[in-house]
């Protein structure tokens, strides 16, 4: 089937937000792509084929092909991806374990980019994350579409859960049993931003890459 072209999406979208009733919808409300260029605020570099992890104090941060160096590096509701890294990797270190940043790059989907992570993490806990924001929390011992916890809905995710997630993730890596993250249910999220989240995971698979390896990212922040 042949590829739609940016322009055909970006009228999709607009066309779709128009009746749903906003009909001030434009080619700003679609997420933006760019050229791969750094972050301002944050650069990525990969340093090496991810290998499996053997401290047990580590958890994997598995981001999707897209995520922060590509696409508008900001999620569906415009967090930016250096402030959701950022949370991420603070949850986890108020626990006192350590975050690894990998890429995966054989898949956009967010449970199998999980399962891979906490394949690789040296405690078997991971947080897979999307451009578009939607994270999961797995575990190395479960079928990709199981997982510890899930968080589908990007558009509810404010950078305090974010953190929470790291903070959680944490805790389950070192044999705890926490409650689970607390999430804001929008029945209103999903058609608002359905076709949005849409373009989004269209253009995210656009750069997965099936024979590349998951690779150790260096992630500084500037």
């Amino acid at each position: 089937m042949a590829q739609l072209s940016e322009a055909v999406v970006r009228e999709v979208v607009k066309e779709i937000l128009a009746q749903m009733g906003n009909g001030s919808a434009s080619a700003s409300a679609v997420p933006a792509v760019s050229n791969g260029d750094s972050v301002a605020d944050m650069t990525m570099r990969e340093v090496g084929v991810a290998k499996p992890g053997t401290a047990s104090d580590e958890v994997v941060i598995a981001l999707a092909p897209a995520f922060g160096d590509k696409l508008k590096k900001r999620t569906i509701t415009g967090i930016p991806h250096t402030a959701v890294l950022r949370e991420l990797m603070a949850g986890i270190e108020e626990e006192g374990m350590k975050a690894r940043i990998i890429r995966v790059w054989h898949t956009s989907d967010v449970a199998f980019v999980g399962k891979r992570g906490a394949e690789l993490s040296g405690s078997g806990i991971s947080i897979a994350i999307q451009s578009r924001g939607t994270t999961v929390i797995h575990q190395r011992d479960l079928f990709p579409l199981q997982n510890i916890e899930l968080f589908p809905q990007a558009p509810v995710l404010d950078l305090a859960t974010y953190r929470n997630i790291g903070r959680n993730a944490a805790r389950y890596a070192k044999g705890d049993s926490p409650a689970p993250v607390a999430q804001i249910s929008d029945q209103m999220a999903r058609p608002k931003y359905q076709a949005i989240a849409a373009v989004y995971h269209i253009r995210e698979t656009e750069f997965v890459d099936g024979s590349k390896k998951p690779m150790d990212l260096e992630v500084r922040f500037n």
